[in-house]
């Protein structure tokens, strides 16, 4: 069965099932690393991908994004000049109740019947103003840093921003 679009998970409806050890089946989350870049220095500049609403960012989105910021920062300003973190952990389990399509397909579905759905994958949680992803670079950096920013905002669901800080080093 083909991967439903984001809009469907976007919204957070009710309390997040999110106690895994009760559930069995729960897909591996697609993110392989929450920190990239070089993890040693200390960066003056942190820019910051904020959602502007409540909503939740399914666990591929999230790799999507982190895949996208970091080649375009290791494409444009080296590998040694950035630090990428991902700020949010997909801990909410979403279900679906699958429903058969096709020919004959009201014999062999069960409709609303116990339908409290099958485990389709994860998704974050993130609140209003939370910050997703953060780029830590140097001054001159920044305008690259920026645009990988926007692009990583143009795949998540809700509208972002991008904010930035200058820290003392």
């Amino acid at each position: 069965m083909a991967r439903k679009p984001a809009s469907m998970y976007r919204y957070i409806k009710g309390h997040p099932s999110t106690r895994r050890e009760y559930m069995g089946g729960i897909p591996a989350s697609r993110i392989s690393q929450f920190v990239m870049g070089n993890k040693n220095a200390d960066f003056p500049v942190h820019l910051s991908l904020l959602a502007n609403e409540k909503c939740q960012i399914r666990h591929n989105t999230l790799e999507a994004v982190r895949i996208t910021v970091n080649r375009v920062m290791e494409k444009k300003v080296g590998s040694t000049n950035y630090r990428i973190r991902v700020r949010v952990y997909p801990h909410a389990v979403l279900r679906e109740n699958k429903q058969a399509t096709g020919a004959g397909a009201d014999r062999v579905s069960q409709g609303m019947r116990a339908s409290f759905g099958k485990i389709v994958g994860t998704a974050a949680q993130v609140k209003q103003d939370q910050v997703i992803l953060t780029i830590e670079t140097l001054r001159q950096h920044i305008s690259h840093a920026k645009s990988a920013l926007r692009k990583a905002g143009i795949k998540i669901s809700p509208p972002c921003r991008i904010d930035i800080k200058e820290h003392a080093s």
